[in-house]
């Protein structure tokens, strides 16, 4: 496994990755440090998200999961830059409109957040509700990208 962390303006993230995909995005700061292409790759990637000059990400990424997981994920990357779906949205777009606990769910294992943007999942009625780095993070995600986009 490959380890990289860098400063963000959310504070320390660590990016972690296999010979080929990133395997798992952190907000923390990991004190073992094994740099890869693949880390290299997804760190640039990530300033240049926080700096407003990247709106989608080309770094490859195994998140594993279920199928059901792998979907909600997929759909997670079709909402775009500086937009916000509804979980009940997400459910829909994965065929199962009664699911949205199950998206829920799904969006709080996510392994790669903001390269797989399940920041931008909000409550039916606009709240932000339910992020696995907490609110304030999910917060400062979103503000990022309207101040960009």
């Amino acid at each position: 496994m490959y380890i990289e962390s860098f400063d963000s303006p959310l504070g320390a993230i660590t990016v972690e990755a296999d010979d080929c995909f990133v395997t798992a995005v952190r907000f923390m700061c990991s004190s073992e440090q094994n740099p890869n292409a693949v880390t290299a790759l997804a760190v640039k990637e990530l300033i240049e998200y926080f700096n407003g000059k990247r709106k989608s990400f080309t770094v490859r990424c195994n998140l594993g999961g279920t199928p059901f997981q792998n979907k909600v994920w997929s759909a997670l990357c079709d909402i775009p830059y500086g937009e916000t779906a509804s979980y009940s949205d997400i459910a829909k777009a994965v065929g199962s409109p009664n699911a949205c606990r199950a998206v829920g769910s799904a969006n709080n294992k996510n392994p790669i957040p903001i390269i797989v943007p399940c920041h931008r999942v909000i409550g039916k009625n606009g709240s932000l509700i339910g992020y696995a780095g907490g609110i304030e993070i999910k917060k400062k995600l979103l503000q990022i990208e309207n101040m960009y986009k």
